[in-house]
């Protein structure tokens, strides 16, 4: 029998560490939620951990001087709805009015905002020209002798 005590004992320890598996990995896991989702869900996404994706709103972006918080808010191209962010933090060089965000942290219902501890600026897909420039008009610079 003392073999039996020791696959009960093993099975045990397995089942526990599989649980502690999928639970921390169920913890970790944050659904991207669109600015109206996240307004439709206020109430049950209140104090929880989301992150939502949208745009920056043009003329909102507001700094407080001295310190590392910015004020602004965040906006769905498809239904213009937004949500106030604050986040206190580094800001990344890309962010900008009509920059596409993803901010991270949680949902203050009572205040109607959202406090942010993660911010992501997306960099641009593509470079667009110029216009009429082209490079034969850009005068060369002259050789070091």
């Amino acid at each position: 029998m003392p073999h039996a005590k020791f696959i009960v004992a093993g099975t045990l320890i397995i089942g526990a560490i599989v649980y502690l598996m999928f639970s921390g990995i169920n913890d970790s896991m944050v659904y991207y939620y669109s600015v109206s989702e996240l307004l439709a869900s206020a109430d049950d996404l209140n104090g929880k951990g989301v992150r939502v994706s949208g745009y920056v709103a043009p003329g909102t972006i507001h700094r407080t001087p001295g310190t590392s918080e910015v004020e602004f808010f965040v906006f769905e191209k498809q239904s213009d709805r937004r949500v106030p962010v604050v986040y206190r933090g580094i800001i990344p060089d890309t962010f900008k009015e009509n920059a596409e965000v993803v901010v991270e942290g949680t949902y203050q219902a009572d205040q109607r905002r959202f406090q942010a501890n993660t911010l992501l600026a997306k960099c641009p897909s593509k470079y667009e020209s110029q216009g009429d420039q082209h490079p034969d008009d850009v005068p060369l610079q002259k050789e070091a002798k």
